[in-house]
C-alpha cells in the first residue's frame, strides 16, 4: 500500500515517505501531519485543503509509490509490471 484515502469524502491522503522528508514536509507544510493512523515516522497525513499544489501533491503520491515499490520482492515486482 503506498497511499489510504476515502474516495468518498477526499479530504486528506496518508502517503508513505522516506522519514526525513517526512519530518522535512511536516515542518514546511502545515497541512502535512504525522500520519493519522499509521506509523509515524513512515507515512504522513496531507490535508486536502488547497494549500498544496496538485502538481506537488501527485509528485508525493509518485514518490511513496516509487519507496513501497523499491522495497517488493523481484517476484512482486514482475507481477507488477505485468498488471
Amino acid at each position: 500500500m503506498f497511499a489510504l484515502s476515502d474516495v468518498e469524502n477526499f479530504v486528506s491522503i496518508n502517503l508513505k515517505v522516506d522519514p526525513e522528508k517526512g519530518a522535512e514536509l511536516r515542518e514546511q507544510y502545515p497541512s502535512v501531519q504525522p500520519g493519522y493512523h499509521m506509523n509515524k515516522k513512515h507515512w504522513i497525513t496531507v490535508q486536502i485543503d488547497g494549500s498544496i499544489s496538485d502538481k506537488v501533491l501527485l509528485s508525493w503520491v509518485d514518490d511513496s509509490y516509487n519507496l513501497v515499490c523499491a522495497g517488493l520482492s523481484r517476484s512482486e515486482k514482475s507481477r507488477l509490471e505485468a498488471m
